[in-house]
């Protein structure tokens, strides 16, 4: 039983409104293929295989991976958590236009704060300043636009999207000291003290 029911605000409502006016069937189905980009299933198998990919190599990547695979753990599990304290009607349960214009219905009806696909690219965003400029760039567009097929699905509110998206570079920064931490050394790395 959910302890908080969150309301959508009025900017919310207008833009799930504008969406299930003006969308397509195409765009729908272009969006929900997009979406699993963002899927907790799919980043924690990524995180898995690159964690796996680097343990032969040097120790910096072996943190970085570790720190990846921490990180989407995390955000698979926040979202599950704070969608049980909190009851929000999805915006896809509140509309007949969007279905008419080829909207499917997504998860469950009242799971809809925070998006756990924002969660994960938050994280995705943050995690990215590790990386060069361009690379960097290119990984934060990439998450903001996959978060962004959760309102054009109208699987979640906007401010849902915004909240989780804001969650996830929380989990990512919090968890650096100890996932990236210098003096944390892997098994086969040969530094001599901290």
């Amino acid at each position: 039983m959910a302890l908080v029911t969150v309301k959508p605000t009025r900017i919310d409502i207008a833009i799930a409104n504008e969406i299930a006016d003006r969308t397509n069937s195409e765009l729908e189905q272009t969006a929900e293929a997009l979406t699993w980009g963002a899927d907790e299933h799919v980043m924690l198998a990524l995180a898995a295989a690159g964690w796996l990919y680097t343990r032969l190599r040097p120790p910096e990547q072996r943190r970085a991976a570790n720190h990846i695979l921490a990180v989407s753990l995390a955000t698979a599990v926040l979202p599950h958590i704070l969608k049980s304290a909190f009851d929000q009607v999805r915006p896809d349960r509140l509309t007949v236009r969007g279905h008419r214009h080829g909207i499917p219905f997504s998860g469950r009806p009242r799971d809809a704060f925070p998006s756990g696909h924002a969660v994960h690219m938050g994280a995705l965003a943050s995690a990215a300043s590790l990386l060069p400029p361009a690379r960097r760039r290119l990984v934060r567009s990439i998450a903001v636009a996959l978060s962004l097929t959760r309102v054009a699905l109208l699987a979640h509110w906007a401010s849902d999207v915004v909240v989780g998206f804001a969650l996830g570079v929380v989990v990512e920064r919090m968890l650096r000291p100890w996932t990236l931490a210098k003096s944390y050394r892997e098994p086969g790395d040969r530094r001599v003290g901290p």
